[in-house]
């Protein structure tokens, strides 16, 4: 699979059953396929004995007739001609731009900014922006102000997350972007609602147009902010008002906290998150702020898990750092009164401090006893909030005690993962590989629940939602790994690992370790990523990247199933060696 973005991309093409001895496969691109990318790699396979030729050009094979060569795009139509044994097959690849083609006579589609409410507090800059064709004057007036729109020279927009995996990582200039800025007033009682932006545009030729943006621009009063309650039960908050933005700790239900600014369905809260109306419901419009106080509190051991208890006087806003040997909980809009604090005798929590940090912010800092932290959740009941440590397990001559979590990778007609050279889907090799480890780590003692047990259509975040229910020792999301269009197939293998919270870094780095060690396999590196299945809280999640289906070499070692009884061997080798090292 692609794995550096939350809703990662498969290689679009249904699966093809593997090929009699004498047909040549192509699995990857589809015949009639469109990409950015500078170059494009032909993913598939035929008989070890004779020639396969790309446009007349015999290619490189592995020695069990894979391949994977790439070949360089030029904009617009490229074709390729692959033939082994008097058969053949034509792949059309279409080069786009990766950046829509300037504007000639007008503003470009849907650039006027902002296409969608927003709202904004007294002070703040607000950015008009458009895209139109070059050496233009760009004009906008909104309400009573004029502006000259500039063009934009410093305008750069980012590589995408997956260029980590091909290197390219280089930027590029947005084109034909012309910007403007204001500072918005305080609003009068009668009218807050500046309305949308009407642009205008004077073309070299003297032509001149005028369109209005779709969105429109409010000012907040502050005193009259509205307070809004989080209804999810975990509400996801980011830095910013898109879905690309990174997140922020998770608010549990009930946190309230005022709106201080929207983008369309997205509202900022006054501790800095964005969260999605559809997470939240309005409780107030009395514009008074979100504030508490805080003194004693409390502790109890439940089950597996030491409960810190924090009583206030309403449900404030939250966010936890972990160290390797601290978690960090900071209360926003929170004032401590110094209280008396009661830590029962527990196996994770060696004391705690607290400080002001600042005039509203109070945080926590939880002392671990151990380097390895196990798990934690956050919850309000009512205006108490509860900070839950998992214990440290404890381990018996054989896993006995031990629960772990088992997700085989994608799984169904509708999600098969990468698609290797010779046409078997990512999917049906990680059940393979999941269920060998699952019998392995079962004989050992440990119980161990599996995300799905054969063709099952689930969702990642419907697999992090199992391992928050059933709050495992441990939890290994198991992948093969494949590259965007600009990648080299042919040079890129390894095995790769995932974490996102510190609590799951050791785990990730040992079990790449282990693997690549003890199987003299290639390795990959390990990454920091927030993805759906290293994103849970209640245990050390790690996501493993046990190679490349499309490198030509390794796919015949991830296919072999004397390899998978091995891989599978190491791997539980790995996990148990993990456990009593911690």
């Amino acid at each position: 699979m692609f794995i550096l973005s939350e809703n990662p991309p498969a290689i679009p093409v249904a699966p093809q059953q593997r090929s009699p001895s004498s047909t040549l496969l192509v699995v990857y691109p589809p015949v009639a396929h469109s990409t950015t990318a500078s170059q494009i790699f032909l993913i598939g396979s035929a008989p070890a004995a004779g020639e396969v030729l790309v446009n007349g050009q015999r290619i490189r094979r592995s020695t069990t007739g894979n391949f994977s060569p790439s070949f360089p795009l030029k904009v617009g139509e490229n074709k390729f001609v692959v033939e082994y044994s008097g058969q053949s097959k034509t792949i059309v690849v279409i080069r786009t731009l990766a950046q829509p083609e300037l504007p000639i006579d007008g503003f470009g589609k849907d650039s006027l900014y902002p296409n969608v409410p927003i709202a904004r507090l007294p002070g703040e800059l607000i950015c008009l922006s458009a895209i139109a064709p070059p050496n233009s004057k760009v004009t906008a007036r909104l309400g009573q102000q004029s502006l000259t729109l500039v063009p934009g020279a410093n305008t750069m927009t980012l590589a995408d997350n997956l260029s980590v995996l091909t290197g390219k990582l280089e930027t590029q200039a947005v084109m034909g972007k012309y910007q403007a800025c204001l500072q918005l007033s305080q609003p009068s009682s009668q009218n807050t609602t500046l309305g949308a932006p009407i642009y205008e545009l004077q073309l070299p030729d003297g032509r001149s147009i005028r369109e209005t943006a779709k969105g429109t621009i409010d000012v907040l009063d502050p005193a009259r902010l509205t307070t809004v309650e989080v209804t999810a039960n975990l509400g996801v908050s980011r830095t910013g008002s898109d879905s690309e933005f990174a997140r922020l700790t998770a608010l549990p239900k009930g946190v309230r906290d005022r709106v201080t600014g929207t983008d369309g369905i997205w509202q900022r809260l006054s501790y800095g998150g964005w969260i999605k109306d559809t997470e939240t419901q309005v409780v107030s419009r009395s514009g008074v702020p979100v504030e508490s106080f805080v003194s004693g509190v409390t502790s109890r051991l439940v089950s597996d898990w030491t409960e810190l208890r924090i009583p206030l006087q309403t449900p404030v806003p939250i966010t936890v750092n972990q160290t390797d040997r601290t978690l960090q909980l900071t209360l926003h809009h929170t004032i401590s009164q110094a209280g008396i604090q009661r830590l029962v005798n527990n196996p994770t929590i060696s004391h705690v401090t607290w400080q002001q940090i600042t005039p509203t912010q109070m945080q926590y800092m939880l002392h671990l006893k151990t380097t390895q932290a196990w798990g934690y959740k956050t919850r309000y009941e009512g205006n108490l909030l509860v900070l839950s440590l998992k214990n440290p397990p404890v381990l018996a001559s054989n896993l006995k005690g031990i629960k772990i979590l088992l997700d085989p990778g994608h799984g169904s007609s509708e999600d098969l993962g990468s698609v290797g050279n010779g046409g078997i889907p990512e999917k049906d090799v990680t059940i393979v590989v999941s269920k060998l480890l699952r019998d392995r780590l079962t004989k050992r003692g440990a119980t161990v629940m599996m995300t799905r047990e054969g063709d099952n259509d689930i969702g990642p975040n419907e697999r992090a939602q199992l391992i928050a229910k059933v709050e495992p020792t441990i939890a290994l999301s198991i992948h093969y790994n494949a590259l965007p269009d600009a990648g080299d197939a042919e040079k890129t293998q390894g095995v790769s690992a995932f974490w996102y919270h510190p609590q799951s870094q050791s785990l990730a780095q040992f079990l790449h370790d282990y693997v690549t060690e003890k199987l003299d396999r290639k390795s990959d590196n390990v990454f920091w990523n927030n993805l759906a299945l290293t994103r849970p809280t209640v245990a050390p999640s790690v996501l493993i990247e046990l190679g490349y289906m499309i490198n030509p070499e390794e796919y015949s070692w991830i296919t072999d199933p004397v390899q998978q009884n091995r891989l599978a061997n190491t791997l539980a080798d790995g996990i148990e060696a993990w456990l009593r090292s911690r």
